[in-house]
């Protein structure tokens, strides 16, 4: 499900469907490394996109968290608020989906699970072949989802 009105419509109708919330985590930055944040952005977005397509009756995508990659703790701090109220008021399971390594340092901090997924150039790739790489992450990214469901269930 996205956030969209018409999905959060059906959300509302049936929540205990929907335990999984998707965060996709969107560096900015205006210095040297600008072209590579905008290159982990548009990936994160497109596989995260792709992701909620095939969960779409298990998980809400969140629309994007996008911080300064010079201001990582604020955003740290940010994000762990977020990551509290949706655990509090409704989601067993919370998914940060990024492409920039450094969050990696910060995966203690959060209650939920940080997925690091290089990002690849995709503006030079051609449209077949675009489709085809993010079909192989987007499955990827699934079996890690559904390990995380079963280690849960276990409990």
């Amino acid at each position: 499900m996205k956030w969209v009105p018409t999905d959060i419509e059906t959300f509302a109708k049936s929540p205990e469907y929907v335990d999984t919330a998707v965060i996709p985590l969107l560096p900015v930055s205006f210095d040297e490394s600008i072209k590579e944040s905008a290159t982990m952005a548009e990936f994160t977005t497109l596989l995260t996109s792709q992701l909620e397509r095939q969960l779409q009756g298990r998980i809400l995508l969140i629309p994007g968290f996008s911080y300064l990659k010079a201001k990582k703790q604020e955003a740290l701090n940010v994000l762990v608020q977020w990551e509290q109220e949706m655990l509090d008021k409704h989601f067993k399971h919370v998914f940060f989906v990024t492409s920039e390594y450094d969050w990696k340092q910060h995966e203690a901090s959060l209650k939920g699970t940080l997925l690091w997924i290089p990002s690849l150039p995709l503006q030079h790739m051609d449209e077949k072949s675009r489709v085809s790489v993010m079909e192989d992450q987007v499955r990827q990214l699934m079996n890690l989802f559904i390990q995380k469901w079963r280690e849960q269930e276990s409990v």
